[in-house]
């Protein structure tokens, strides 16, 4: 009787490789049930027209992992009794207040049927390549935040090491990759679009003053793609508008707004916030302050922050309901501007 048990001759992931996950999807998939036998070495090797060592490896692996076991004279049988919860990597480039809140939202939707493990890769892409060839075959599914330095010596061994995982289980958030081919997951946010769109929805406001200025610090990646979607707003709407690389105090004036595009707690905020207080300045009023990226402590800071933000709720849950539907999708997440007392 032919098995169950199926590999790709054209893929490029190895044999053996293909045959360890086969076996370990077949099990978590109640096909295979404790105590049952699976093909011996020979007669999965003659039905797949592969080598017997092939099937071998996969085996010795797949006893290691305590996922099947021999019985002499009788052959290999199926002792993974487990809880059969997901195994997930996250793999997020850094830790920051959002990400708290996309993982948050993540986790809650999961619910109980996954055990997640995160790692940062901290934008280093040797670190990056480490985590993947180690846990290769070791998840169900692997959750990335896809954030490195544009150059494209990078961005090739990004592209590179993320083929690496199959479509079926690689979920990439925050950032799409046009290059990558396949059927993947991804729920992303367009930088150059999301904040045309976000601006766009502020415009009324944005009119009451006479200037709006950028504060993009080096060590933002995606700015040049944020300030590409900022010029093109103001340049449309007949705002004019101006790029600092730092906050010069001596610049802020009255019925200006100020847009920071790092994170809410930089110090450049704080200084705009003293300055204009210092000088009778009005938040909200007198001077307009927009951050980039929602964190629930915007409610809180100036008796609220205005923020332009993609919605990492959505972000979390909509890349829940992936892996809880089984059927991956491309989504853009939704972009707002958040409107509250500084602007």
């Amino acid at each position: 009787m032919k098995s169950k048990i199926e590999i790709d001759i054209n893929s490029q992931i190895p044999v053996y490789k293909q045959l360890i996950q086969a076996i370990q999807d077949l099990v978590k998939s109640g096909e295979y049930r404790n105590g049952d036998f699976i093909p011996s070495m020979n007669e999965l090797a003659s039905e797949l027209q592969i080598s017997k060592e092939t099937v071998k490896k996969a085996y010795s692996i797949l006893r290691e992992k305590k996922v099947i076991d021999s019985s002499q004279g009788k052959g290999f049988y199926v002792t993974n009794t487990g809880d059969n919860k997901l195994k997930i990597l996250v793999l997020f480039d850094k830790i920051s207040n959002y990400k708290h809140v996309l993982y948050s939202t993540f986790s809650a939707a999961i619910e109980e049927k996954a055990e997640i493990t995160i790692r940062l890769h901290n934008q280093d892409i040797s670190v990056f390549e480490h985590f993947i060839d180690e846990n290769l075959d070791e998840y169900d599914y692997y959750m990335i935040t896809a954030h490195f330095p544009l150059q494209n010596d990078i961005q090739k061994r990004v592209l590179k090491t993320l083929k690496k995982v199959p479509n079926r289980k690689l979920i990439l958030l925050d950032r799409y990759i046009d290059e990558l081919p396949g059927n993947f997951g991804s729920v992303y946010q367009d930088f150059e679009q999301d904040v045309y769109d976000g601006l766009t929805q502020g415009i009324e406001s944005f009119r009451k003053f006479s200037k709006l200025n950028v504060i993009s610090m080096p060590g933002s990646l995606y700015a040049p793609l944020i300030e590409k979607g900022i010029k093109r707003f103001c340049t449309e709407n007949n705002i004019i508008f101006e790029f600092h690389k730092s906050l010069v105090t001596a610049k802020i004036k009255k019925q200006e707004v100020f847009l920071i595009l790092n994170s809410q707690l930089d110090s450049e905020l704080i200084e705009l916030v003293k300055h204009s207080r210092s000088e009778g300045c009005q938040i909200g009023k007198d001077i307009g302050i927009i951050s980039y990226n929602e964190s629930p402590v915007n409610e809180i800071i100036l008796d609220g922050l205005s923020v332009l933000s993609t919605d990492f709720r959505q972000m979390g849950i909509l890349a829940a309901e992936m892996i809880n539907e089984k059927s991956f999708k491309k989504t853009r997440c939704d972009f707002r501007l958040i409107q509250r007392s500084t602007f």
